[in-house]
């Protein structure tokens, strides 16, 4: 079996002396996990940056076993970031979410072009909140959806609450207002609250897995 796609990288994980085991979100294919052979030689090992997009060559004996990749750097997006602690953390805390919420191999073009399209804007100054809808996109294309925008309770306050699991969670003004202005780092602290929240309770939890430490860490920059 044999096929070339493009993708992200999600982690990488040491091989043998000096092979590399690696998880991508690829466009066609969904996540996919295979063997880099010589993925941690020195000449190889800067390819194999979380976040990076890579080319990817995928071969194996049979299509329900695991293969082995032969890869090229397409575009180096973690470099660019390097001197740049909370974009670093953004990057890492996505690749860890899609890493444990995507399923093996099924595929879902729309949080492909959403991911990509995120990496792209980290660049902007509003990046944050960029990041912020981006996670809410991914929960909506997970299968769990709500519109922020049209819920407002009887006394039509911003301060709307929402329901989970007999759990009521607030809604934060930066989403609830789509013309909300993010002017201090409480406002972003709240709504990456919520976002987690969302994602405890519809996926992380019912399937006892663990919130990533990165997701953890990009929360705690924001006080």
């Amino acid at each position: 079996m044999y096929w070339t796609d493009e993708g992200y990288l999600l982690s990488k994980n040491n091989f043998g002396e000096n092979s590399i085991v690696i998880e991508t979100f690829t466009s066609k294919h969904g996540k996919y996990t295979g063997i880099v052979y010589g993925g941690s030689s020195r000449k190889q090992k800067r390819n194999f940056q979380i976040g990076n997009k890579i080319l990817l060559n995928w071969r194996s004996k049979n299509e329900n076993k695991s293969g082995y990749f032969n890869i090229e750097l397409m575009k180096p997006i973690a470099p660019l970031y390097f001197d740049d602690k909370k974009r670093s953390i953004c990057i890492l805390s996505a690749a860890s979410i899609l890493r444990i919420l995507l399923p093996e191999r099924q595929i879902n073009e729309k949080i492909y072009i959403s991911l990509e399209k995120m990496l792209d804007e980290l660049k902007f100054n509003d990046w944050i909140q960029l990041y912020i809808q981006w996670e809410l996109l991914l929960i909506k294309e997970l299968g769990y959806e709500i519109n922020l925008f049209n819920m407002k309770n009887s006394d039509e306050k911003t301060n709307n609450f929402i329901e989970i699991n007999n759990k009521a969670f607030k809604i934060p003004k930066m989403l609830s207002n789509e013309d909300f202005k993010v002017n201090h780092n409480y406002e972003i602290k709240e709504a990456l609250i919520f976002n987690k929240n969302l994602l405890l309770e519809n996926f992380i939890l019912p399937n006892s897995l663990k919130l990533p430490l990165y997701r953890k860490m990009l929360e705690n920059y924001y006080t």
